[in-house]
């Protein structure tokens, strides 16, 4: 379903104090843009209508995070989620900060300064199967090279999805791009644990009786450069 057109998202986003208008002039120095900048920092890809951000973020104020997603219609959602959780919470919204940026361009708002501890994906896009439409999921091996720059070593990717072959084609990627998989499961839900926050599409997802996948990848120290493929096996993608 196409999300409409929100005239009122703009002027709303340009008020909010924790959305950051231009993302890149924070490169290298994100850490900066918090209230307690010696916390880790958090990154959540894709953070949709921001329900588990604002969840994770109001609970952990021992943390600070960053949500991204692409347009303004999507983050004013995010925005008005934040409020409400740490409204409930009765906070203020002191650790998070949201923003619009095309993730496949990641490397121009983040640098190897920033120090991410851990980045959450969930549930993105798996694409189409038209010609070459792998490479632009947030997991595939182009855009694992571009996070092991601002990832520090040891850190994690938290990876949740609906789709079976996007989950077993990213087990592939975080392998050959130098990260180990501590933790897996293609049943979320058969064993929970404690600390899942359930977001809106994995509740869809469950009632369909569709299993959720998980992983948790950990960075391993060294230079990794996403491989190179034949072009035959380029056209075949």
């Amino acid at each position: 379903m196409r999300m409409r057109f929100k005239p009122y998202a703009g002027p709303e986003l340009a008020a909010c104090p924790f959305c950051v208008d231009e993302p890149m002039l924070c490169r290298g120095k994100w850490k900066e843009q918090f209230a307690r900048p010696a916390q880790p920092l958090m990154l959540e890809l894709g953070c949709g209508k921001g329900k588990f951000l604002a969840q994770m973020a109001a609970a952990h104020p021992e943390n600070n995070y960053i949500g991204i997603d692409i347009t303004p219609k999507v983050l004013i959602l995010t925005k008005r989620n934040i409020d409400r959780a740490y409204a409930a919470a009765g906070r203020e919204v002191d650790n998070v900060r949201i923003l619009t940026h095309d993730i496949e361009r990641i490397r121009g708002m983040m640098s190897a300064q920033d120090c991410v501890s851990r980045i959450y994906i969930n549930f993105c896009n798996p694409w189409n199967r038209k010609k070459g439409h792998k490479k632009h999921r947030l997991t595939h091996s182009r855009q694992l090279e571009q996070y092991r720059d601002f990832l520090v070593d040891g850190g994690e990717v938290w990876f949740k999805c609906d789709d079976e072959g996007l989950f077993e084609d990213s087990v592939a990627y975080f392998q050959e791009m130098g990260f180990e998989i501590t933790w897996l499961t293609r049943d979320l839900h058969a064993e929970e644990p404690e600390w899942n926050i359930r977001t809106e599409h994995e509740a869809m997802f469950t009632e369909m009786g569709i299993p959720i996948k998980a992983l948790i990848a950990r960075k391993l120290p060294g230079e990794y450069a996403a491989p190179k493929k034949k072009k035959i096996q380029q056209e075949t993608e």
